[in-house]
């Protein structure tokens, strides 16, 4: 009786999800948050130099760090972008990576062009394959929970490493790079295939920032990490954007392993080192943050080097989950995410 002639209450909307894929806080929060960061990197490397005695070792490290950090911000950056859009962990990534290296040899080996020609391949060959994994593979009902997304692409990285495997064998590959050189920067040596490498990543991160910045379709993108419905109510083709958005994440893990493959020995499960070091990457610039996945590329490749200093023999990833561990213990959200 009482409810007649009242207007029922209809239960609170659930709040937007609001994912910022090119930046975080405030701008105040974030250059307050770099200001902090990057002090602590000078006193990183103040430590190193009294460790190893020696500026020229630790500036070499310094400067082998950030061309590998650009690599690691490249790969890392395809990863955080599907994730930011679509909320899928990628553990398929590493793997995905593997398959543009070992297209990139096959290319090498079968036609003997520029090994960083094959990008006109690897590329293409990564955005189809990526586009091809979700609409069939993640876009159904099949991987509508969270659960199930990570069971297929933990799978689907199996899969594929086997498959290399199979049709590869164990044995190492390399892909060498023609006319590779070495030059001085300030006493530090620097290779050519690294300073490729990461001049590469700095231009395909570049266009991506672009590419969601400047046009319509990276204005859908991120309508769509906002809010996904509500983009859709005002005519966003979600799923085409979210099949578009884990092809062009999958493309760059294919840009990368084209400009690492020079730098590395090619295996089947090469992927999984870089897999690794994306998450950690990814968590530590924000999860769906491109442009922390940058900086926090930047900042892991440092550290994976100071750490050689730091621990003499030991491996160069116990320094980098070390600052994953601090990381998620005073930040969850990473450097540049927004606390939810």
């Amino acid at each position: 009786m009482s409810n007649i002639g009242t207007k029922a209450q209809s239960p609170p909307a659930p709040a937007a999800r609001r994912r910022p894929l090119l930046g975080g806080d405030g701008t105040g929060a974030v250059l307050k948050r770099a200001a902090v960061t990057g002090g602590l990197v000078a006193v990183a490397i103040a430590v190193a130099l009294i460790k190893s005695g020696s500026g020229l070792v630790v500036w070499q490290s310094v400067v082998t760090g950030l061309l590998m950090g650009g690599l690691y911000g490249l790969i890392a950056m395809g990863l955080t972008l599907i994730f930011g859009v679509l909320d899928i962990v990628n553990f398929a990534h590493g793997a995905l990576l593997a398959i543009a290296m070992f297209i990139a040899f096959g290319v090498v080996q079968g036609t003997g062009v520029h090994p960083y020609l094959t990008l006109l391949v690897a590329v293409p060959a990564l955005f189809l394959l990526g586009a091809a994994v979700h609409r069939g593979l993640l876009s159904g009902t099949g991987g509508a929970s969270l659960e199930n997304q990570l069971l297929i692409t933990l799978g689907l990285s199996l899969l594929l490493e086997n498959g290399l495997l199979m049709f590869f064998g164990a044995e190492p590959k390399t892909v060498a790079l023609p006319g590779d050189f070495q030059f001085s920067l300030f006493g530090a040596v620097v290779s050519g295939a690294r300073l490729y490498a990461f001049l590469g990543a700095i231009l395909i991160g570049a266009v991506l920032f672009w590419l969601l910045r400047r046009t319509r379709f990276g204005t859908a993108i991120r309508a769509v990490a906002a809010n996904g419905q509500g983009a859709e109510l005002v005519g966003v083709n979600v799923r085409r954007v979210h099949t578009l958005t884990f092809a062009i994440g999958t493309a760059c893990a294919g840009a990368a392993a084209v400009l690492a493959a020079p730098l590395v020995t090619v295996t089947p499960t090469l992927g999984e080192q870089f897999n690794i070091t994306a998450f950690v990457v990814v968590v530590l610039g924000g999860m769906g943050n491109v442009a922390g996945a940058l900086v926090g590329g930047l900042l892991i490749g440092l550290v994976e080097q100071l750490t050689t200093i730091y621990m003499d023999g030991q491996s160069s990833l116990l320094g980098v989950f070390a600052v994953f561990v601090i990381v998620l213990f005073l930040r969850p959200q990473g450097l540049f995410g927004r606390r939810s």
